[in-house]
């Protein structure tokens, strides 16, 4: 199997539905009121529940295990820009920029709904599958 190479670009989808956010809040721990309490979060600064910003990356880590090779996740640094809402479809991509060496790739990452939600750029492993 190939390995990951500079120009290599990868996208993943998600539609961040209240069950999804639901269950990413039972599961992880994060029952942050903004996420999880419609009441709550209607008087707080969004304006109603928004999801996880950890739920939103994580379409991220989809459109990495996308690009060729086994991908070893080893950093990275995100910006968030906008919050994202129950019902909305969040679109990710991973751009391969720089090779690092060692098997090691910069790669852009960003993601969208109307609208960027993250921006940033990570540090990964590309190795070829045995």
């Amino acid at each position: 199997m190939p390995v990951a190479s500079v120009g290599d670009s990868e996208t993943a989808t998600l539609e961040l539905t209240q069950e999804r956010i639901d269950r990413f809040a039972a599961l992880t721990g994060d029952e942050n009121p903004l996420h999880v309490d419609a009441d709550y979060a209607e008087d707080g600064l969004f304006g109603g529940r928004v999801a996880h910003g950890a739920l939103t990356a994580s379409v991220v880590s989809a459109a990495l295990a996308a690009l060729p090779g086994d991908i070893v996740y080893l950093s990275q640094n995100i910006d968030f820009e906008n919050p994202v809402r129950p019902g909305e479809t969040v679109s990710a991509t991973a751009t391969v920029t720089e090779d690092l060496g060692t098997d090691r790739l910069a790669v852009e990452i960003s993601a969208e709904t109307d609208r960027e939600v993250l921006s940033g750029e990570a540090t990964v492993m590309s190795l070829p599958h045995e």
